[in-house]
């Protein structure tokens, strides 16, 4: 294992080699491809230019970590979305926002976004999700355009944050793009139209056989379900899982280890039976470290849970 000053002195020495020969960084621990949604990265600085890629590359070189689950405010411009306190929801600023985000995500040619990819790439990373989270304000075309973002970024396939009622609308786009979609599960149990209980995701993999389940552990945990029998119930039927600590009855987010999520459970569970299951590290709690040094904490986490 690297200690600390190992690790800065291996991560300058690679930043000195041409990109192009940078080798792909390999975070796999006993079979289980282990990961990071960059949401985790959200409270880092953002550059003047507005592009924060260079930033989540430059984090997941420093963490180890070789793939992600890339969050799409990090490649779309600045928003302040409705309800994080900038601007009120009804307010013109909002709506002149909003649809000025309609219209980069309809017009911005797709090289934008294989850009994106080739620096990954570059880095010896691999972006394998594009999380693209349909709301109610997207429009069919809005919806229709993430399938080519996120074939663009050389995802696999999008993870969402979106309700029932919206999934109906994605299902057949999703047919017409060939493209799985992972609904992501919050842990809202007593309203029958978010992604919360194992019903709910039933009802979306009925609608189209490219539904699939991102499984977040805390908050299923935190809705007083069990992630293990879950997981091994349902596994075909899960892309990847969000890795963070909760308590039971809606309780908090956690530092790793001191909720009640099994995330040694689960992660043994997966690794024992080679199922092609990505976990991701979503870094949520308040740590007393930077994002970085906390979803490197996190990472050796899983890491010593699969030893």
């Amino acid at each position: 294992m690297y200690s600390r000053r190992e690790f800065g002195v291996a991560a300058l020495g690679a930043l000195a080699l041409p990109r192009a020969l940078m080798a792909a960084v390999d975070s796999r621990v006993r079979g289980v491809r282990l990961g990071v949604q960059t949401y985790s990265y959200r409270d880092l600085p953002r550059p003047d230019s507005g592009d924060m890629v260079d930033v989540i590359i430059k984090a997941m070189t420093d963490d180890g970590l070789g793939e992600c689950e890339l969050w799409s405010p990090q490649v779309e411009p600045r928003y302040s979305p409705p309800g994080e306190g900038r601007m009120a929801a009804d307010s013109p600023e909002a709506k002149g926002a909003r649809e000025g985000l309609r219209a980069w995500r309809l017009e911005t040619p797709l090289d934008h976004f294989r850009a994106v990819r080739k620096k990954f790439d570059a880095a010896g990373l691999s972006v394998f999700a594009y999380n693209y989270s349909f709301s109610p304000s997207f429009t069919d075309e809005e919806i229709d355009r993430g399938f080519d973002m996120a074939r663009a970024l050389g995802a696999s396939f999008i993870t969402a944050s979106t309700t029932v009622s919206v999934a109906r609308r994605v299902a057949p786009l999703a047919e017409k793009h060939k493209m799985a979609v992972a609904m992501h599960g919050h842990s809202k149990v007593d309203d029958p139209n978010e992604f919360a209980t194992p019903e709910s995701f039933a009802a979306a993999m009925k609608m189209s056989k490219y539904f699939k389940v991102n499984l977040d552990i805390g908050h299923f945990t935190a809705g007083n379900y069990d992630a293990v029998a879950y997981i091994r119930e349902h596994h075909a039927d899960i892309t990847n899982i969000h890795l963070k600590d909760r308590k039971r009855n809606q309780g908090d987010n956690t530092p790793w280890g001191e909720g009640d999520t099994p995330i040694r459970e689960v992660l043994q569970l997966i690794a024992k039976n080679s199922w092609p299951i990505r976990a991701d590290i979503e870094y949520e709690y308040k740590g007393a470290g930077t994002p970085v040094e906390e979803v490197r904490k996190c990472y050796e986490y899983a890491r010593q849970a699969l030893a």
